[in-house]
């Protein structure tokens, strides 16, 4: 069947403990700020949910920012007091009523705190989720306009990625990426405030740790993101030839190829291990470099603080609120430098998405276009030009005249034709030049949703979904009947079968329909073409994958299947077709000679010459 009938989990955003920022190779958009904003326009509906959200984030963070400040003047009040019994002061001791109240306000900011968070991600859950509910709706809706030249030019892998891994990209950077910027940001504010109202010198010795920081930081991603972008390589090498390998395992173990498939498969796994460990080196030291460039502050904090107590500049409890801010500061900074690594790839990802919505649909529908059609089945092809691209017509001044109940059989050696012609004949592709008519009417004036639904067809690869074999049958027509799809089944000569089945007709087609035979499952979709009961039929060659008894069936089953309505039989054993009423043969997108079978082999031309080549070939076999 060819193309014209055809049709990563996102990472982790929330980085593991020792894991450095831009530890995973980043897809880079095209236009960063364009797509960025028009990705926020998908947010408007959602602003006063937004705006919850913000406010959810700043007061869980800011609560949490007050706690180690509280705790400090715990600490404060403890040591004051036994420092004052040690110095016996009268009536010195510790203030437990005091501690008690600092205590219950800690509880009330951490459960506050707690909740507002909760808030803060049920709510940003439910507004990403609904965001890329619509955005994927639209591109939904979008597929259904495109012209069949996309999906002919681009990778059926490809548009599903961007239907399926783009959008969970999108939604969970979404989900958690909008709250940990805020939650950073609010984060480095508040405890550089904190920081500053304790003591000015202390945050600048925090502050000059900074550069050193983002310098080290900055030297070890760039060699860790190479490690990581060929351990991508590597283990996409190793899935395709573990794909392949196991996709074709009978030809494997026919050809004895076991041991060289190994042998392959440990070169690949010994590459992928080589750049994973190196990877992992990479990212794993960035944690400790950073954590010896931080115990050097700490350092330097413990020093200047322990004077500043001494002088009684700063209290004690200030000086362990301010170890605990300095920890905290760094943690926001790395988390930025994730979600800035985490927000180029799904910016690239939006730009996937906005690049299918942005491709030029196909033509409408003609405002005067008919809703309502039941043609006869005459068919006529008037001075038809057509092509793929404009420089190179691949069909030229092509007229035929077909009358309603004839079978009209198209052969021609590949490239010819032939599936163009079918391809028009659905509007697939619209003519370059001349026109179609049905009945009269040019194609263009008939909806393609009515237009389509006047051919039934069965081809050469089947399609069968995941489902019943009931379900299958009634495919296209969902008020179909139990008795109505039995008697499309007796009609196509696939009763019988089916009820030797244990589940009968509700037996369940597995993916891929491996569970039938090629023949079983041609015979299925014959009995869908007869119960859609279409006025015209577009039969592909039905019979050139199954044994001779099949066959006969089939060809029984398409004989039924034909009665009184307008054919189209794209041939390649010209043996199944010798009684259609008219054989068309085309080459080079040209219908070369046309007639009946007897009349074709008395011309003794191009037609003759193919008969002549498959009948000397089968007699010879």
């Amino acid at each position: 069947m060819s193309n014209s009938y055809k049709q990563q989990k996102a990472p982790g955003l929330r980085p593991r403990r020792g894991v450095p920022p831009m530890a995973l190779p980043v897809e880079k958009p095209h236009d960063f700020k364009r797509s960025l904003f028009r990705l926020l326009q998908y947010l408007k509906p959602h602003l006063l949910s937004l705006s919850f959200v913000i406010f959810a984030a700043i007061s869980g963070t800011v609560f949490t920012i007050l706690s180690p400040r509280l705790i400090g003047r715990v600490t404060t009040i403890i040591f004051t007091g036994m420092l004052d019994r040690l110095n016996q002061v009268s009536g010195a001791g510790i203030d437990f009523s005091r501690i008690g109240k600092i205590l219950l306000l800690l509880v009330g900011l951490y459960l506050a705190s707690s909740l507002f968070r909760y808030l803060e991600f049920f709510i940003m859950a439910s507004v990403s989720q609904r965001m890329v509910y619509d955005l994927r709706n639209k591109v939904r809706t979008k597929l259904t306009r495109l012209p069949l030249k996309y999906y002919d030019s681009h990778p059926h892998g490809d548009i599903l990625s961007r239907v399926t891994n783009d959008m969970d990209l999108i939604g969970s950077t979404l989900q958690q990426s909008m709250t940990q910027i805020i939650e950073a940001i609010v984060t480095l504010t508040g405890i550089l405030i904190m920081m500053a109202t304790i003591n000015r010198w202390l945050t600048l010795i925090t502050l000059v740790t900074l550069p050193l920081s983002f310098y080290v930081t900055a030297q070890v991603t760039r060699h860790s993101q190479k490690q990581f972008a060929a351990q991508q390589e590597e283990l996409g090498a190793l899935n395709g030839h573990v794909e392949e390998m196991y996709g074709g395992h009978l030809i494997v173990k026919a050809f004895n190829y076991e041991k060289e498939s190994l042998a392959r498969f440990q070169t690949i796994n010994q590459r992928l291990y080589e750049a994973g460990w190196k990877a992992q080196f990479m990212s794993g030291i960035i944690m400790p470099l950073l954590g010896f460039i931080n115990n050097i502050g700490y350092v330097l904090i413990a020093i200047v603080g322990s004077i500043f107590v001494t002088q009684g500049t700063i209290a004690l409890g200030d000086v362990q609120a301010f170890f605990q801010y300095s920890r905290q500061f760094t943690h926001p900074i790395v988390q930025t430098a994730n979600i800035a690594n985490i927000l180029q790839s799904t910016i690239a990802a939006a730009e996937r998405v906005f690049k299918l919505l942005d491709e030029e649909e196909e033509i409408a529908d003609a405002e005067k276009a008919l809703n309502h059609f039941a043609p006869r089945g005459d068919v006529r092809f008037e001075h038809v030009y057509f092509g793929y691209s404009s420089d190179n017509m691949l069909i030229k001044d092509l007229n035929i005249d077909i009358q309603a109940g004839q079978t009209v059989a198209i052969v021609g050696p590949t490239g010819a034709g032939k599936t163009t012609l079918v391809n028009l004949l659905l509007r697939f592709y619209d003519v370059n030049r001349g026109r179609i008519t049905i009945d009269g009417v040019d194609i263009r004036n008939i909806k393609r949703s009515v237009l389509r639904n006047i051919f039934g067809m069965v081809l050469q690869d089947t399609w069968l979904f995941t489902g019943t074999i009931k379900d299958n049958i009634a495919f296209g027509r969902a008020n179909a009947t139990t008795k109505e799809i039995i008697r499309a089944a007796e009609a196509a000569q696939v009763d019988h079968f089916i009820r030797t089945l244990s589940q009968g007709y509700d037996t369940v087609i597995n993916q891929d329909a491996s569970n039938l035979s090629q023949g079983q499952k041609q015979l299925i979709t014959i009995a869908r073409a007869i119960l859609a009961d279409s006025p015209i039929l577009i039969l592909d060659e039905a019979t050139s994958n199954v044994d001779t008894r099949t066959e006969i069936l089939i060809q029984r089953a398409t004989a039924q299947l034909m009665k009184g309505r307008t054919s189209f039989v794209i041939a390649h054993r010209l043996s199944t077709i010798r009684t259609a009423d008219l054989i068309l043969v085309m080459n080079n997108g040209e219908v070369v000679e046309q007639g009946t079978h007897t009349q074709l082999l008395a011309q003794d031309g191009f037609y003759a010459d193919i008969y002549k080549s498959q009948f000397s070939t089968t007699q010879a076999g």
